[in-house]
């Protein structure tokens, strides 16, 4: 079973324009119709998105010179599935136990 991720990358193509702080996409966004708190442009900037607007990715890469794929890489991971002692086989009975003690010396 494939499990689908993606990797992030709006930092890495800041700090290449020579963008470290996260306030200084806000008036860049702003100029191109996207209005974002600080609050939220740091999240955008820190954190994978969840969802993302097709405008603020747009204005996104015009303001960093890139295209989508360079600010998203999607990374498929194989997930599997770990076999048990039970997995295609009897399930396991249980038995009942009792404990002899020693007798004890007088």
């Amino acid at each position: 079973m494939k499990t689908m991720g993606i990797r992030w990358q709006l930092r890495l193509r800041m700090a290449e324009r020579g963008m470290f702080a996260t306030t200084e996409l806000v008036p860049l966004l702003a100029e191109r119709g996207v209005h974002l708190s600080r609050e939220q442009v740091f999240r955008l900037v820190t954190q994978p998105p969840q969802r993302l607007s097709m405008e603020t990715l747009a204005a996104l890469c015009d303001i960093l010179g890139c295209q989508p794929n360079d600010l998203i890489e999607i990374e498929a991971t194989e997930n599997r599935i770990r076999k048990t002692a039970t997995a295609g086989g009897p399930a396991p009975t249980a038995r009942r136990s009792t404990i002899h003690r020693p007798e004890s010396a007088p």
